[in-house]
């Protein structure tokens, strides 16, 4: 898994092309992710005593992990992500434009 929570990440294609955002949560096994303010759809929802608010709700729509490239801290560029191992044993993500540790 390249793309971690509270990763910053570039939207490739879709609706909000071009955003950037943080992850909020991601879900390895359907391959997809929410990020904040990001891919915002609308639902309508019912009153219930365990729905807090009823009506038109706007909330994140997750994401494919295909459709995003995470954002190196260090350059702020979209960039792929290798990866290294640490003298001390640790596997580290690497930016390969700028080389930097993003972990």
């Amino acid at each position: 898994m390249r793309i971690r929570k509270n990763d910053t990440v570039l939207i490739r294609s879709g609706k909000d092309r071009g955003k950037q955002g943080k992850v909020l949560r991601v879900l390895p096994t359907e391959g997809v992710l929410l990020v904040e303010g990001l891919n915002i759809v609308k639902r309508h929802t019912k009153p219930r005593s365990t729905v807090r608010q009823a009506g038109i709700i706007q909330k994140e729509a997750p994401l494919a992990l295909s459709k995003v490239e995470l954002v190196c801290p260090k350059c702020g560029k979209p960039a792929k992500t290798g990866q290294k191992f640490l003298e001390d044993g640790k596997k580290v993500r690497v930016c390969k434009k700028c080389l930097e540790v993003i972990d």
